[in-house]
C-alpha cells in the first residue's frame, strides 16, 4: 500500500509540474500600436472626395482606360509578382505544416519474417505476419506549438502584404511609364503643331520677299527656325518608342500592344486624395509587412522559451500477428501497446538560453524596421502633399502664361502679314508660345506624376487583407 501511494503521489507531483510548466509566457507591457497624425501637417484644407477603400484602384481617379488597363496588366503579367506570389504560398504551406504539429499522427505498418533455427534433421522454421497501426501526440504543454503556428501565421500574412508592396511599386510603375509616354507624345505634338505654323510664316515671308516687302535675311531667320524645329522630331521619336519599350517590359506585353495613338496625358481631379486621413499609412502594404513581422517574431522568441521547458508525449499501437498472411483474418492475435514520456532539460551548455537571446534580438530588429518604415511611411506622404500642392500652383500659372503667349503669336503673325510688325517680333512671339505651351504640358505630366507618388504613398495599389495578428508592435 505504501508503495502504491507513492507511486500516485509522483505521478501528481509530475502531472502538477507539467501544468505549471504548460502555460506559454505572456509578453507583459508591450507597446501601443504606431501612432499617425489625424491629419497631414502639409494640409491647410482638407479636399474632397476619396476614401481609404477608393485607394485599392487609384488609377480609376484618372478617367483614363488605356491608363487603368496597363497599371492592372502590370500587376498581372509581371515575374516580380509571380515570384512574390509564390513566397506567399511557401509561407501558406509552412503555416498549415505549423498547424499539423498541433494534430496526433497515425501511421500504418506491416511486416513478414521467417526465422531458421537448428541443422540437419532438427532444422525447423517459424514464420510470422504482423499488421498494426501506430499513434503518436505531443501534447502542446509547454506552448512551442502554438507559437511556432503563431510565427508562421503572422509570417504567411507578411508576405501577402509583401505581395501587395509589390503590387503596389508595379502600379505606380507601370503609371509613370503611362504618363511619361503621353507626356513624350503631347511634346511630339506641340513640335508638328509649331512646325506647321513656322512653315506658313516662311511661305508668308517668301512671298513678301517677291514683293519687295521683305529681305532674303527674314527669309533665312524663317527657314533656320524651321530647321531648328524639325531637329526634335527624331529624338522625340526615338524617345516615344523608348517609352514603350518600358511599359510593354512592365506589363510583360509585346511592343505592338502599346498603342502610338497621341492620347493626352491623363489629369486626376483635384482633391481626390486630400480627405484620406493620416492614419490610413497603417494599410499600406509595406508598413502592414513590417507589423507582422513584428508579430513573427514575439512568437519566435515564445517558441524558444518553450524549448527550455518539459515536453510530453504519448504514442500507442494495435495491431494482428499471426504465423502465415492467412492466419491473420482468424488465428491472430492482438498485440498493443501504451506508451507515454516526459523529457526536461537538464544541461546543454547555455545553447537554449542562446537561442532565446537570439529570437529576442531579432524581434528588437523587427520592432527597429517597423519604426523606420512608418516614419518614412509618414514623411513620403507629406513630402507627395507638397510636391502636388507645388506643381497645381506651378501648373496654373503656366497655364496662363501659355494662353498669352499663344495669343501674342497669333496677333503676331496677322500682323506682319498686314506688314504692322517686324519679322524679329514674329520670330520672338512664336519662340515664346512654343516654350510656354510645352512648359504647361510639362507641369500636367508633373501634376498627374505627383498624383501617382501620392497615392503610393497612402498605400494605395492593392487590396489589404483583414489582420489576424494579436501581437501589437511599438510606435
Amino acid at each position: 500500500m505504501k508503495r502504491g501511494a507513492g507511486m500516485r503521489a509522483g505521478a501528481l507531483l509530475l502531472a502538477l509540474s507539467l501544468q505549471a510548466c504548460s502555460t506559454p509566457p505572456t509578453e507583459q507591457g508591450l507597446p501601443a500600436p504606431p501612432s499617425v497624425p489625424a491629419r497631414w501637417q502639409a494640409l491647410e484644407a482638407p479636399g474632397g472626395g476619396a476614401t481609404p477603400d477608393g485607394l485599392q484602384r487609384w488609377w480609376r481617379f484618372f478617367g483614363d482606360t488605356a491608363l487603368g488597363d496597363w497599371t492592372e496588366r502590370a500587376q498581372q503579367g509581371s515575374p516580380r509578382t509571380a515570384a512574390a506570389t509564390a513566397a506567399w504560398h511557401q509561407a501558406l504551406a509552412q503555416r498549415d505544416a505549423a498547424a499539423a504539429a498541433l494534430a496526433p499522427t497515425l501511421a500504418a505498418n506491416a511486416s513478414a519474417g521467417s526465422d531458421v533455427t537448428g541443422q540437419g534433421s532438427s532444422r525447423r522454421s517459424s514464420e510470422q505476419v504482423q499488421l498494426g497501426l501506430e499513434a503518436r501526440w505531443m501534447p502542446d504543454l509547454d506552448g512551442g506549438a502554438a507559437h511556432a503556428l503563431a510565427a508562421a501565421d503572422a509570417l504567411a500574412q507578411a508576405r501577402r502584404a509583401s505581395l501587395g508592396d509589390v503590387q503596389v511599386q508595379l502600379a505606380g510603375e507601370a503609371a509613370l511609364a503611362y504618363i511619361d509616354l503621353r507626356a513624350l507624345q503631347a511634346r511630339r505634338r506641340l513640335v508638328r503643331d509649331t512646325l506647321a505654323s513656322q512653315r506658313q510664316t516662311l511661305q508668308i515671308t517668301a512671298w513678301r520677299e517677291q514683293a519687295g516687302l521683305a529681305s532674303g535675311l527674314q527669309r533665312e531667320q524663317a527657314r533656320a527656325a524651321v530647321a531648328q524645329t524639325e531637329a526634335l522630331l527624331p529624338a522625340l521619336q526615338a524617345a516615344v518608342v523608348q517609352s514603350r519599350h518600358t511599359l510593354a517590359l512592365l506589363a510583360g506585353q509585346p511592343y505592338e500592344t502599346v498603342a502610338d495613338d497621341d492620347a493626352p496625358v491623363p489629369v486626376a481631379a483635384d482633391g481626390l486624395a486630400l480627405d484620406i486621413p493620416a492614419g490610413t499609412l497603417r494599410q499600406r502594404a509595406d508598413v502592414r509587412a513590417a507589423e507582422l513581422e513584428v508579430a513573427a517574431a514575439w512568437s519566435r522568441v515564445g517558441q524558444a522559451q518553450s524549448q527550455r521547458r518539459a515536453s510530453f508525449s504519448l504514442g500507442g499501437s494495435i495491431g494482428l500477428r499471426a504465423l502465415t498472411l492467412g492466419a491473420l483474418g482468424d488465428g491472430a492475435s492482438l498485440v498493443g501497446g501504451l506508451l507515454a514520456g516526459v523529457s526536461l532539460p537538464l544541461f546543454d551548455g547555455g545553447a537554449l538560453r542562446a537561442q532565446v537571446r537570439g529570437q529576442q534580438a531579432a524581434r528588437d530588429a523587427a520592432r527597429a524596421r517597423h519604426r523606420a518604415t512608418v516614419r518614412a511611411a509618414r514623411y513620403t506622404g507629406e513630402d507627395a502633399l507638397v510636391t502636388l500642392a507645388g506643381d497645381r500652383a506651378r501648373a496654373l500659372a503656366l497655364a496662363t502664361a501659355a494662353a498669352a503667349a499663344t495669343q501674342a503669336d497669333a496677333l503676331a503673325r496677322h500682323r506682319y502679314a498686314s506688314g504692322l510688325v517686324d519679322f524679329q517680333t514674329v520670330l520672338e512671339t512664336q519662340r515664346a508660345a512654343f516654350s510656354a505651351q510645352d512648359a504647361v504640358d510639362g507641369a500636367r505630366a508633373d501634376l498627374a506624376r505627383s498624383h501617382v507618388r501620392l497615392y503610393l504613398a497612402l498605400g494605395g495599389g492593392w487590396e489589404p487583407v483583414p489582420h489576424t495578428a494579436a501581437v501589437e508592435v511599438s510606435p
